[in-house]
């Protein structure tokens, strides 16, 4: 017969003990008395005085694709391979495609773009002249002053934007961006 190790023998006591453990708490579980459930708690009433509440405004999932696949038929229509990103309000992304042939740095950048413009609300070829009076502003994490970055708005206000990457310009980038706005329209 074998001789084991101590330590293949404490490992397998130990694996033992955990199936057991899990067996008597599964038994335990199974048998319990499932008849005097506690009372749900009233849900809160969430009406539009309420100023606790805030609400906003944002695109749809399907709107959000629309607009991504709009942008990406605009590019492909111009032989352009690009990487495509739609972000929310919060600059969080609901929709990013990458094109066929597009490069491996593109995905980041259209991110990147998208989250500044819907940050500052404007185009990010307008953005990136405003560096020349604030050079910092590119050492904020998550943004990228090229253009290529288009806003969202519902009156006015920013609740989206689109991000362009991978053209061999920005003013590309940006021009299939504002195809992926305009579709939005339709």
């Amino acid at each position: 017969m074998k001789k084991t190790s101590v330590r293949t023998r404490v490992l397998t006591g130990t694996v033992a003990a955990a199936a057991l453990a899990a067996a008597t708490v599964g038994a335990v579980s199974a048998s319990a008395d499932t008849t005097e459930a506690p009372a749900v708690a009233a849900a809160v009433k969430a009406d539009t005085q309420n100023k606790n509440l805030t609400q906003t405004t944002g695109l749809t999932i399907e709107a959000a694709t629309k607009a991504a696949q709009a942008t990406l038929d605009a590019a492909t229509k111009a032989g352009q391979h690009v990487s495509v990103a739609v972000v929310d309000r919060d600059g969080i992304t609901r929709v990013l495609l990458k094109g066929d042939g597009a490069g491996p740095q593109s995905p980041e950048s259209a991110e990147r773009k998208a989250f500044t413009a819907v940050s500052w609300n404007a185009p990010t070829s307008e953005l990136a002249k405003r560096l020349a009076q604030a050079p910092n502003l590119k050492d904020i994490p998550g943004t990228l002053f090229l253009a290529g970055g288009a806003p969202v708005q519902a009156k006015g206000a920013p609740v989206a934007a689109i991000g362009v990457a991978g053209a061999p310009s920005g003013d590309l980038d940006e021009q299939f961006a504002q195809a992926g706005v305009a579709a939005l329209g339709k």
